[in-house]
């Protein structure tokens, strides 16, 4: 395992006992419209690529039904022990492992799934053309990737930026200009990769919090976490305080603290 992929894999290790488990529905709303958009049919072979805790995995079993399998793979030895369980807890044939998305191996699959994690691999183009080779003629792949996002999330992050390393300062798009930046730039990605039929479709996801404290425990539970990890013991108090002070700009009128994502589902065809 390379260096980048180690420190993906090592940060959601960490953030596994408490990812997409404390009150703040984000991944499920996005997961629900990325399966809906693949639409898995009965009998269908779905694999879903860094699986996380499971909630695309779930979802698609649901739609295959015990006819059909759906696996997961996923880097992070805590997401996959998670995942697992809750694939089994459907009743649906499921394999659930450690493996790399540029080799999750198996096979032949209906639909690739991969929900925000395309960015974060070190080359996405590689991880496309290899979920290709394993779709049947035909087969359906979905990807979800973050869009423009509200500017006091961008102003929140920013409290960050000193103690980032490029590759981390916007995860989210990867600049102004990369193939993150746009629906255009994702579909040339699939379009590369040897994939047809592309289109897009976005939806927004309210994220709220019911105060400062509530987005520090949510933000140590997701990717953020690296964020965090990357800020020096001793200056962590000062960060988290400004944070606060600019999350009190983004209370809502029901008192929450929260923004609104923008997220990209890009999809095509073998």
């Amino acid at each position: 395992m390379d260096g980048m992929r180690e420190r993906v894999a090592g940060v959601f290790d960490r953030a596994a006992p408490t990812y997409d488990a404390v009150g703040v529905a984000m991944f499920g709303p996005i997961a629900e419209r990325l399966v809906a958009e693949l639409d898995p049919r009965p009998g269908e072979r779905v694999l879903d690529v860094g699986c996380g805790r499971g909630a695309v995995l779930v979802r698609a079993a649901a739609r295959v039904g015990p006819t059909g399998s759906v696996t997961g793979v996923d880097l992070a030895p805590g997401m996959v022990e998670r995942a697992r369980a809750a694939a089994e807890a459907t009743g649906v044939p499921a394999d659930v492992r450690i493996a790399d998305a540029e080799d999750p191996g198996g096979g032949p699959y209906d639909v690739v799934a991969s929900s925000l994690v395309l960015f974060f691999l070190p080359d996405p183009a590689a991880a496309l053309r290899a979920w290709r080779s394993l779709l049947v003629d035909g087969g359906r792949v979905g990807v979800t990737t973050f869009g423009p996002y509200d500017e006091a999330w961008r102003d929140v992050d920013a409290v960050f930026t000193p103690y980032l390393p490029p590759q981390l300062r916007d995860a989210r798009t990867s600049g102004a200009s990369g193939p993150f930046s746009s629906d255009a730039g994702v579909e040339d990605l699939l379009r590369g990769a040897g994939f047809g039929d592309l289109r897009t479709t976005h939806l927004t996801v309210p994220v709220r919090f019911t105060d400062e404290d509530h987005w520090h425990t949510w933000s140590w539970s997701v990717g953020q976490r690296a964020f965090w990890e990357l800020v020096p013991e001793d200056e962590r108090d000062a960060v988290r305080a400004e944070v606060y002070r600019r999350l009190r700009r983004c209370r809502h009128d029901d008192g929450r603290i929260g923004f609104d994502q923008d997220v990209r589902v890009t999809l095509g065809r073998t």
